[in-house]
């Protein structure tokens, strides 16, 4: 199972970055050694040997398996400019909000057959207030799954797009985001 909502929301948030992270293994495993106070711990991490690392730190090795490749990516942009990244989380959840855009089945749970309110294929650009942002970020630090993210922004949709703060399809109870065929997050 894809994780799209949590890999939307580190997209955005990376952004923000200033400096690019590392493109390289040498590089990347330097950064990595440095973060992790050490060699084994960054093997461990990545499941790989000792020695293997040290030699990436030592660039007597240059090109990753794409595996090991994709592993070492993915953990250096985890823990790449973290001040930043908590600034750019900061300011969507307390002023600027995040733009959603998605497109996806979605519709009404339990809408009946035949009307605007049943799930079809939808694309909308939403920007949600920074209240939902701040909840859908906050989720995905608590280490909330897919699954979750997944309704909260459901509700965010609901609440922004379909009841329009309040003024209209005020009886609705359940918005679902269903069968995702894209999905992006920018602040």
């Amino acid at each position: 199972m894809s994780n799209r909502f949590s890999d939307g929301l580190d997209a955005v948030v990376q952004k923000a970055f200033t400096r690019p992270a590392p493109k390289n293994a040498g590089p990347q495993m330097r950064y990595l050694v440095k973060q992790l106070g050490g060699t084994k711990q960054v093997a461990q991490m990545l499941r790989i040997s000792q020695r293997t690392v040290e030699r990436y730190v030592k660039d007597q090795i240059k090109k990753p398996r794409p595996d090991l490749a994709a592993r070492l990516e993915r953990e250096v942009k985890a823990r790449w400019q973290p001040q930043i990244r908590a600034k750019a989380r900061e300011k969507a959840a307390t002023t600027g909000g995040i733009v959603l855009d998605v497109h996806a089945r979605l519709g009404y749970a339990g809408a009946p057959a035949h009307t605007t309110d049943e799930d079809r294929i939808r694309h909308l650009t939403v920007a949600l207030p920074p209240q939902h942002a701040a909840r859908l970020f906050d989720a995905q630090q608590q280490g909330a799954d897919d699954d979750r993210l997944r309704e909260l922004t459901a509700d965010a949709l609901k609440e922004v797009y379909f009841q329009d703060g309040g003024r209209r399809a005020g009886s609705l109870q359940e918005v679902e985001i269903n069968d995702v065929i894209n999905l992006e997050f920018d602040l």
